[in-house]
């Protein structure tokens, strides 16, 4: 810093400083100008970035078997596309924040990388928030839609069973109520105009799926068939699927055994995308960090003309 030294009586000095010295004492280390210009433009390329991701994922699947990508490659492809919109959106953000941002004339070279590294930071936490805020619901919309538009006939045939009131445990239900005899599946009776035999549909079992869904869906909280609800369900289930008691219950055990298989494995890949979105996170807050004090430097090295 510049000081200007006057005389004083014998033994004393005065120190004044300079205009631009009070001048960046009394600034805001913080341009939140360049870093909200930063964050919104990080927060449009990850929204960006994700409508080619979803383009690219429904383009290499297929709701077709043997046909398309299989889905652990397409998940493992999400993942590292993830990854990599970090990486790219808040890159070039932190480096327009860098390069946007007030320079500081007569602050310590250590200081203005800490102050172009925090500014980096900055936003990759802004641009956070902002994407969670405000464009979580286009990015659900966008996901939606693909998904609507890709879906196969089973998955169509799974959302009919859940409006139906089988819920997420839809097929498991339609497991147990399934019958061992095909021919039950009609019932013949005479025509009442001819007399001949016609088939009629078995009764509808839509009023025992939200019933028998509920008792499914308790028993998975708690871990284990209650003994009055696994006698009261294999009891239903021998009526409806003309089988044995004892039969009914190995289909009760054997069906729940299968839904808390899903329900874990379902229970991991949430767990194991929560780390994956963690590190990609990570990733864009250094590399929004890094490219903020890449623009910075590239800032103060501009010649003045």
């Amino acid at each position: 810093m510049s000081r200007v030294a006057t005389s004083l009586p014998v033994g004393l000095t005065q120190t004044s400083y300079s205009a631009s010295d009070a001048d960046d004492s009394n600034s805001s280390g913080v341009s939140w100008g360049a870093v909200i210009a930063g964050a919104f433009v990080a927060a449009a390329l990850s929204l960006a970035l994700l409508a080619l991701g979803t383009g690219i994922g429904m383009s290499s699947i297929s709701p077709w078997a043997n046909s398309g990508t299989s889905a652990a490659k397409v998940s493992g492809a999400a993942i590292v596309w993830f990854v990599l919109m970090q990486l790219i959106a808040f890159s070039i953000g932190g480096y327009l924040a860098g390069r946007l941002r007030t320079k500081w004339v007569n602050v310590h070279t250590h200081e203005v990388y800490f102050r172009d590294t925090a500014h980096g930071f900055l936003v990759w936490a802004v641009g956070t928030v902002i994407t969670a805020a405000f464009l979580t619901s286009a990015a659900a919309a966008m996901l939606g839609g693909a998904a609507k538009a890709g879906a196969s006939a089973a998955e169509l045939s799974a959302t009919t069973r859940s409006q139906d009131g089988a819920g997420q445990n839809g097929y498991f239900v339609d497991t147990l109520l399934r019958s061992n005899n095909a021919a039950i599946a009609t019932t013949t009776a005479p025509s009442p105009a001819t007399g001949a035999s016609t088939a009629t549909p078995a009764p509808d079992n839509t009023s025992a799926r939200g019933e028998v869904s509920a008792i499914f869906a308790n028993a998975l909280r708690q871990g284990n068939f209650p003994a009055a609800d696994k006698t009261y369900l294999a009891q239903m289930i021998a009526a409806r699927a003309e089988i044995s008691e004892p039969d009914a219950e190995r289909r009760v055990d054997d069906t729940f055994a299968q839904a808390q298989q899903a329900a874990d494995t379902a229970r991991k890949a949430i767990a194991h995308s929560m780390y994956w979105m963690f590190l990609a996170l990570l990733v864009g807050a250094f590399f929004a960090s890094l490219f903020a004090t890449i623009g910075g430097d590239q800032r103060d090295r501009v010649p003045v003309l």
